[in-house]
């Protein structure tokens, strides 16, 4: 295959540029690539906006590489090597985790720690479809299904028997979520106001219920971590960026996937910033999605309000912290100029949510 075909690549950006030669030296040292491998090509997946991705290929070998973003970074955010642990002890009872190939925290190779994992051919899905692709409202109905499925399937694998309890501590998680993120927000405060910020931050530490189950969550699940295989858009091939998962709340990883799962009557602030497939016909409704993991799993939706509002704080805390390191001139990236308003959009969505009866 060639890598610069794949939808959804770009060029690497000259500030992302790694030393190829010196990950190539690697790969063929830890036995991933042969001694005659010929040199590393790469192209950059451009959406993210934490860790950087590459898609990497060695004549049939091809590979994706995440490394930590520049600039400043949160006290054990970015962990490469807990990313890469998790992958192997799930991806053997979770089949849509892929596998992982190589981890390094020696500086001297590109400078960062990193790691090289499997690729899963497939289609993140933002916005809108591939070019050329007939929407139709069973497509959307398809994907908001496979979805939900798959959150309620990876909260099936048993954290004790697939030995990834060693990565959470479940006695507490969901006053250690609050009391951590309210935390990273004053951390990584502009000088810009938020209003109403103060307001959700109280409700949310007032609001904690008790956790009825432990499962391994995602931490992070969202459609645009789903791999969707082409031409039909519907089956998901792979789910990435682990980084932020854990032993915790199941119901905490369905909020989180909820905050971004945006509606046709949402504020247009928040459809322009997070402009999603799922405003089209077809797609399930935040209450059909929270009803239809709940008909799965036989969980209890009593307390989703207070789920989806420490979803949407979650974000806006997420899209401050990078901004932050924008403001500082630690990146470029011009996505990121329009986060200030963003996190003032999702805090005064919070407050809506928190007040609705």
């Amino acid at each position: 295959m060639d890598i610069r075909a794949v939808s959804g690549v770009m060029p690497v950006r000259e500030e992302d540029q790694l030393d190829w030669d010196a990950l190539w030296s690697y790969l063929v040292r830890e036995g991933v690539l042969p001694a005659d491998a010929g040199p590393i090509e790469a192209v950059q997946f451009p959406t993210g906006a934490s860790n950087l991705t590459y898609l990497i290929q060695s004549g049939e070998f091809v590979a994706v590489l995440r490394r930590p973003p520049h600039g400043p970074l949160p006290p054990r955010a970015h962990d490469m090597g807990r990313e890469s642990s998790i992958l192997a002890k799930l991806h053997p009872h979770f089949s849509k985790a892929p596998k992982p190939y190589a981890h390094c925290e020696d500086p001297h190779v590109i400078g960062v720690p990193f790691f090289v994992m499997e690729y899963r051919p497939g289609v993140p899905l933002d916005d809108a479809f591939p070019a050329g692709f007939a929407y139709a409202p069973e497509v959307g109905r398809a994907i908001s299904e496979r979805a939900i499925q798959a959150l309620a399937e990876l909260h099936a694998v048993d954290p004790v028997a697939s030995g990834l309890i060693q990565f959470g501590k479940p006695e507490g998680f969901l006053r250690r979520q609050v009391d951590g993120w309210i935390e990273r927000f004053h951390r990584s405060r502009t000088d810009e106001d938020v209003p109403h910020a103060d307001a959700v931050m109280a409700w949310l530490s007032g609001h904690v219920p008790e956790s009825r189950d432990v499962t391994f969550i995602h931490n992070d699940f969202k459609l645009n971590n789903m791999l969707f295989a082409p031409p039909a858009y519907q089956d998901i091939m792979g789910i990435v960026d682990w980084e932020m998962a854990t032993v915790g709340d199941p119901l905490l990883d369905l909020g989180v996937m909820l905050s971004y799962w945006t509606e046709p009557s949402d504020p247009p602030s928040l459809r322009a910033l997070f402009p999603s497939v799922t405003t089209l016909e077809g797609f399930y409704s935040r209450r059909e999605m929270a009803e239809r993991y709940a008909g799965l799993t036989g969980r209890s939706m009593h307390d989703m309000k207070f789920y989806y509002v420490f979803g949407v704080f979650k974000l806006a805390v997420i899209l401050q912290q990078i901004y932050v390191r924008y403001k500082m001139g630690k990146t470029s990236d011009a996505r990121f100029a329009r986060f200030g308003d963003g996190i003032r959009a999702l805090v005064e969505h919070a407050k809506v949510e928190m007040e609705r009866s």
